[in-house]
């Protein structure tokens, strides 16, 4: 399951049919959901069906507080059924597309919730937040970005592309996250010697040995 909250704004073009592909490969049916097709209700009651996901959203702060893009665009319907939600600030519609704060996740996300979601790649700002929820909630392992990131240019899906790529090949969590950032820590990466060493921003929480 890959699910692009923001395709609209950053297409993730090829990047998406090569993700399908590896996943493929790997024996997955994949489905791909972009912008409205994402909606609060879907988070709440769909994920589990998925064995794989990988949402690719951002953020952004109302108030002081930090919101992760759904994708769901702002309608009275939802303002409604969801209206203690917003009156405690855990959803928020003022950028026109829904967002999700950590007390949102805190509060839905339940003890085996998805259980049957083996492995949850978060790429989205400051995704560290939402891991520990995501594993209380029964994942596996969560590979999230520990800083803010920006989905402009495609790095980030070429990054991710390569975790993928890595993963269908039986690879662990923790191998391939580590061979993806350790060449730039280990400043082993060819680069221009005026240019400080990228680290990529990706870690992970939960089973390092589990395989998809």
């Amino acid at each position: 399951m890959v699910i692009s909250s923001l395709d609209a704004l950053y297409a993730m073009g090829q990047y998406d049919a090569d993700i399908t592909y590896y996943l493929s490969e790997a024996g997955y049916q994949v489905t791909t959901l972009r912008n409205r097709q994402i909606t609060i209700d879907f988070l709440l009651t769909q994920l589990n069906n998925y064995s794989v996901i990988i949402w690719r959203t951002n953020t952004y702060n109302w108030k002081h507080v930090e919101y992760w893009y759904v994708g769901e665009v702002a309608s009275s319907a939802t303002a409604s059924k969801y209206a203690s939600d917003f009156a405690n600030g855990w959803i928020n519609s003022n950028a026109g597309i829904i967002g999700v704060s950590l007390g949102f996740f805190k509060y839905h996300f339940t003890a085996q919730m998805l259980s049957n979601v083996r492995l949850m790649m978060l790429i989205a700002s400051d995704s560290l937040f939402l891991s520990s929820f995501m594993l209380n909630a029964g994942v596996g392992a969560v590979i999230f970005s520990l800083e803010p990131i920006s989905l402009s240019f495609g790095l980030m899906d070429d990054l991710t592309t390569q975790m993928v790529a890595y993963l269908s090949l039986g690879q662990d969590v923790y191998s391939v996250v580590f061979s993806l950032v350790s060449p730039y820590v280990q400043n082993s990466n060819p680069e221009d010697p005026l240019d400080s060493s990228y680290s990529p921003p990706f870690w992970y929480q939960g089973d390092g040995a589990l395989t998809i």
